[in-house]
């Protein structure tokens, strides 16, 4: 059913005469006829809960009414069942529903005199036609309040997403116990393959499984070169769970001992994630963890004589230190408000992933070459503090290479 709680309190940020639209995302083909496995947008979905695709709902203080499309016994055969107009309005709870094809006549019937519209154009056919219904209206944009609300997670939300976290936490581990040298970087990937289809789940993004010099890159997604003996793989693959990512990275060796100076990286990158981490409560600033790492990494790589005093970081750490993580990996929400940086709040659930990649550089001690570590983990705040959500998941030198062993 509908998220009636969630639809009040957006109602409640906007004019009493609104009037939302928001549809779903369409099916997506792949090639030919066979289309990818369906996905409902984000937003669509945290309000209604609904899972089909050519759908749109329509929300005003008055009603709540859903296109969508009705039974069809005959495509039902091929395709599965679909919910329907007739039982939609007591399964989604709505005042009312209609068929998907009626959009064009029905919809601007939903239009008071005097509702201020709010509706945001994906590129798609459906949304093409919604913007072309409404080309004499004034329309705005609603992603500022809903995409905050989607920041604060609530219980269920929360919960979902440590669900999500436990079971790829168990993949990440079942890859370490299982990686030997000679394996293919597309065979370690299988182990998340089979660890989230038997848990009901997906990847919530395409995986990254690099083994030594493709961990220096960063979105690295091929997944097709051996794994060397005495090469670090990199590890970045999280699940979704009815509709809520997870997100960790962790480095390891391939043959389960670190080398001294593979050692040496990851240790600095470990005291990085782990102070940056620390400082994470609400009122802190959300740019607080990525100020923390960067000074730790700075002084690390200047201490092993791998830059100079002052010389920029860029040159072996080169992205932030974390990212909203939600129904999106890459979740929704500002990080700034009025151009400055906005502080912590309780709900909020965030990654925090500092990394350092050496690639061949002449200049470099070669002992250093091709080593890509990061490592990275899904961090809720609390009322005071915070909660590791993966922290379940080994880390350390140590435990690392004892789980290996």
């Amino acid at each position: 059913m509908i998220h009636q709680n969630r639809i009040n309190k957006l109602l409640s940020q906007l004019d009493d005469n609104a009037l939302i639209i928001i549809s779903t995302n369409p099916e997506q083909f792949r090639n030919g006829d066979v289309s990818f496995p369906f996905r409902p947008h984000s937003d669509f979905f945290y309000l209604t809960n609904f899972q089909e695709p050519e759908a749109v709902v329509v929300i005003s203080n008055h009603q709540c009414s859903m296109f969508l499309r009705d039974k069809d016994p005959a495509r039902e055969i091929w395709d599965g069942a679909r919910l329907g107009v007739a039982d939609a309005p007591d399964t989604l709870k709505l005042d009312q529903a209609f068929d998907i094809n009626q959009l064009e006549t029905q919809l601007t019937h939903l239009i008071a005199n005097d509702s201020v519209i709010y509706f945001d154009a994906k590129p798609c056919e459906l949304d093409a036609k919604i913007s072309t219904l409404l080309s004499d209206y004034n329309v705005n944009s609603l992603q500022a309040p809903l995409h905050e609300m989607r920041l604060i997670k609530d219980q269920s939300e929360i919960d979902t997403m440590q669900r999500a976290a436990d079971i790829s936490i168990s993949a990440h581990e079942q890859a370490m116990k299982s990686v030997s040298p000679g394996m293919f970087e597309y065979e370690l990937q299988s182990v998340f393959d089979a660890g989230f289809v038997k848990n009901r789940a997906q990847h919530a993004y395409t995986p990254i499984v690099a083994g030594g010099k493709n961990a220096c890159i960063l979105h690295y997604i091929d997944n097709n070169q051996p794994l060397r003996d005495g090469d670090l793989v990199l590890i970045d693959a999280g699940c979704e769970l009815n509709c809520y990512a997870s997100d960790i990275t962790r480095t390891f060796p391939v043959n389960g001992k670190f080398t001294k100076a593979q050692k040496a990286i990851y240790q600095v990158v470990l005291d990085a994630q782990l102070a940056a981490i620390e400082c994470i409560k609400p009122g802190v600033s959300v740019h607080q963890p990525h100020k923390i790492a960067t000074q730790i990494i700075q002084q690390g790589l200047e201490s092993l004589g791998l830059l100079s005093p002052g010389e920029p970081l860029t040159k072996f750490y080169m992205h932030g230190t974390g990212h909203w993580l939600g129904m999106d990996v890459h979740d929704v929400g500002q990080y700034q408000h009025n151009k400055q940086h906005r502080a912590f709040e309780k709900g909020m659930i965030i990654t925090v992933e500092p990394g350092i990649y050496i690639r061949k550089d002449d200049k470099i001690n070669s002992i250093y070459h091709d080593i890509g570590i990061r490592i990275e983990d899904d961090v809720l705040v609390t009322d005071t503090s915070h909660q590791v959500l993966t922290g379940n998941l080994v880390k350390t030198i140590n435990e690392i290479e004892t789980l290996m062993s």
